[in-house]
């Protein structure tokens, strides 16, 4: 019997490996016919644009939004190559403006994309369901196993801090909706911060936007600084 029970085991770790494997080949091959698709139309279709790219760019906006791959910058905005100068790390974050001998990407790209690229605009994109913003919200034993990931979230500890220490909402989406929202405002804040971007602020050639992006509905909310609250644009 042991021996029975032990055949069929293997035959089922056999049949879903071989599953496993021929869903990874699929995969590719859905990404290597991309390639050729985009190679065959798209690209003739924007063929003078992408010559008038070949050797510059000039994009009017610098687009900061969350790896998450549901959020495509491109998608959301029906923009074309060029136009966006975008940033992307875990919880849409801004690391506050300092001088530093580490390899700052994010700070690096920004600080780029204002001094040399020259952007008129500077958006700061989150969305629903962020399981960065959700893991700000859990314990920070929780987050051992991802050392990395850990550090770079305390970036938005102050806006965790203020949002677990309001204990009128019980409510874990209401929670964490508060908290994307509460982390596109803070990370506005971080980017006047730098120095360079504050100057452009105050002489009006630059702005600075907070957009909330909700998956499941396409809805963009922005941010009314004014009001101090998020507005449907859309």
């Amino acid at each position: 019997m042991n021996k029975i029970l032990f055949i069929n085991a293997l035959g089922n770790a056999i049949i879903y490996l071989i599953v496993y494997k021929s869903k990874k080949v699929d995969e590719m091959k859905d990404l290597l016919k991309g390639i050729l698709n985009f190679r065959e139309k798209d690209y003739y279709t924007h063929k003078e644009l992408f010559n008038d790219l070949k050797e510059q760019q000039k994009p009017h906006t610098l687009f900061i939004s969350c790896s998450d791959s549901r959020v495509d910058p491109n998608m959301i905005t029906k923009s074309l190559p060029g136009e966006l100068f975008i940033i992307r790390n875990i919880a849409n974050i801004v690391p506050p403006f300092r001088k530093s001998e580490d390899y700052a990407a994010t700070t690096s790209a920004i600080e780029y994309a204002v001094l040399v690229l020259g952007v008129d605009n500077i958006i700061i994109c989150g969305h629903s369901n962020c399981g960065g913003c959700a893991a700000c919200l859990m314990s920070e034993e929780s987050l051992d196993n991802l050392p990395h990931t850990k550090k770079w979230l305390e970036l938005s500890k102050s806006v965790r801090d203020r949002i677990l220490e309001d204990k009128t909402v019980v409510d874990k989406g209401k929670r964490e909706w508060m908290m994307e929202q509460a982390n596109i405002v803070e990370q506005m804040r971080h980017l006047l911060t730098y120095p360079y971007i504050a100057e452009k602020v105050e002489n009006k050639t630059l702005t600075i936007s907070g957009w909330h992006y909700i998956i499941e509905t396409g809805e963009v909310f922005i941010y009314d600084k004014v009001a101090g609250e998020f507005k449907l644009a859309n």
